[in-house]
């Protein structure tokens, strides 16, 4: 493959405004569809390539799937080259936001701007190219597409297949990949395919300053959405002992979960990035001097090797302890009070109560002989009305629910709120992960004897991506999930049966570069265009072959 026509494609691709959730990512699907149209393989094989609706987007955008066959042999073998076609919007580029997308025009207004020394270093180089989606992550959808004209031009070396594929959504809600993965099962079965592997070439980024390393990852991060919903026991401030502040349970509560690193997975040498709020509110609407009854957080939370069963399992403990932390509290704090005040002592009657939503709606339910699901439908129904934000969305159900309880003792309830993102941990236990692991490990090989380069092999690609629907966890723990997600189904849900259909270990092989998402994004010509596409096209040949 030559890197003078890997780089023309990347920088044109660039050129084509491709926001999410914009008409953008339809006009770069197009593109996409068109190149492969001019090759000699397609127009002998229309069928091949396809323009695929995302199931149900208001925006009709389109997949681009391009199916290659080897000649040699009859091999089912097929590997899947997969990017994303989006980037996230262009205001941080300020004044000069109109070249975001031309990386030539651009290289001269970032001059204007007050750059750090780093990005002075690499602008004057002549070694990087900057622009909005040329590192996140059109170079790597550039390399797919190069890679795809190569093959196809050498068909009758080629053993096994190879499908491409673009989606759009991936800075999203991964609208395309989820609806991709019905694609990739009708494919499979009307084209005899066995999926052995996806390659994806995302991005990679150094992970520390000063960190030259170049990283591939066989594997990828999941990540999972927990919310607790507290509830407390409202009072009057002059009366504050008779009262459980829900903000101080809500505190406790993040003080546990926030940054913990028992909550971390740690995999062979790699750990998952502890959980960390995005949010965390009390549901007061006035002014009044009555306290706090309704509190609410949630959390970002990466997995490694941690399930949903197991995530709601750790963190019910944590809510448990932190609850038991906060009676004691108040508990020693209303003893010293009441000497102080010279009024007898009586321990408050609180007790620790932590429940699942799944444990509250079946509470629910009992208690109202069943009638709580054509309330809840109803509630629903008038909820959507409102548009609201699928975490709110997911946050009212729960309210609704703990209203209709007859219990009215403070409580944490614990739930899921989208998005889901699973990990995949490629274990080397079944004979397809073998087979990357070799062939990753042999195409980083033969590039370390050739290229001056510092390499390492690590297990998870450590930003969220596509990646994560190539294979799903066991039905019980994905139970625990849907079960625990008042929204499922209604406001979100997965392609869990097509996902469990594909079950194909991944691996990423991205381009090299600096600051995805800022406006001083760029990508290193040298590694990018040179050597990344030669990993890419000798992992596909050894997992074709083995």
């Amino acid at each position: 493959m030559e890197k003078d026509f890997i780089l023309k494609l990347a920088v044109e691709l660039t050129g084509i405004k491709s926001v999410v959730a914009s008409e953008g990512e339809v006009e770069i699907a197009k593109w996409i569809y068109d190149f492969f149209k001019t090759l000699d393989y397609y127009k002998e094989n229309p069928n091949y390539l396809l323009l695929s609706d995302l199931k149900g987007d208001a925006l009709n955008r389109k997949n681009v799937l391009a199916l290659l066959k080897g000649q040699k042999g009859n091999s089912k073998k097929t590997v899947i080259l997969i990017g994303h076609i989006d980037t996230v919007g262009v205001e941080d580029y300020g004044n000069i936001k109109e070249y975001a997308t031309c990386p030539e025009k651009l290289k001269s207004a970032l001059k204007t701007k007050e750059l750090d020394e780093d990005t002075i270093k690499d602008l004057e180089s002549g070694k990087w190219l900057f622009g909005r989606g040329i590192f996140d992550m059109k170079s790597g959808v550039a390399i797919n597409m190069a890679l795809i004209k190569y093959f196809s031009e050498k068909i009758g070396e080629i053993e096994g297949n190879v499908l491409f594929l673009a989606v759009p959504d991936e800075e999203g809600n991964s609208k395309g990949m989820l609806s991709a993965a019905e694609d990739l099962v009708r494919l499979a079965e009307i084209h005899d395919l066995e999926y052995v592997a996806a390659v994806d070439t995302d991005y990679m980024a150094p992970r520390f300053p000063g960190d030259d390393k170049k990283y591939i990852y066989i594997g990828t991060v999941g990540k999972i959405l927990p919310c607790f919903y507290i509830y407390g026991k409202e009072t009057h401030v002059g009366q504050a002992f008779e009262g459980l502040d829900a903000n101080l349970l809500a505190s406790e509560i993040l003080k546990e979960v926030d940054l913990a690193f028992d909550l971390c997975d740690v995999v062979e040498g790699e750990a998952s990035t502890p959980p960390i709020s995005l949010g965390q509110r009390d549901l007061k609407s006035e002014y009044s001097v009555q306290t706090v009854n309704e509190a609410y957080l949630y959390f970002n939370y990466s997995t490694h090797s941690s399930k949903p069963d197991e995530v709601l399992e750790k963190l019910k403990a944590k809510a448990q302890k932190a609850f038991e932390n906060v009676l004691k509290k108040l508990n020693d704090d209303y003893v010293r009070y009441c000497q102080a005040s010279g009024i007898p002592y009586k321990k408050l009657p609180w007790k620790p109560q932590v429940l699942t939503f799944k444990e509250l709606y079946d509470a629910v339910k009992a208690e109202t002989k069943g009638k709580i699901v054509e309330h809840l439908r109803n509630f629903k129904e008038n909820l959507m009305k409102d548009k609201p934000d699928d975490r709110i969305y997911c946050l009212q159900i729960v309210r609704e629910l703990a209203r209709q309880w007859s219990n009215k003792n403070p409580a944490v309830i614990l739930f899921f709120a989208p998005p889901y993102y699973p990990h995949i941990y490629v274990k080397g236990q079944t004979e397809k992960e073998k087979n990357l692991i070799t062939a990753v490990n042999s195409a980083v090989a033969e590039a370390a004897a050739r290229f001056p380069y510092k390499f390492e092999i690590k297990k998870f690609y450590p930003y969220i991506s596509d990646l994560s629907y190539f294979s799903i966890p066991e039905e019980r723990a994905v139970e625990a999930l849907i079960d625990n997600m008042p929204g499922w189904g209604e406001i979100y849900s997965l392609p869990v049966d097509y996902i469990r259909k594909l079950d194909v270990p991944v691996v990423n092989i991205g381009p090299y570069g600096k600051d995805a998402h800022k406006f001083t994004e760029r990508v290193n010509i040298p590694y990018s265009f040179e050597v990344v596409p030669e990993i890419v096209e000798k992992t596909v040949r050894l997992l074709l072959e083995g």
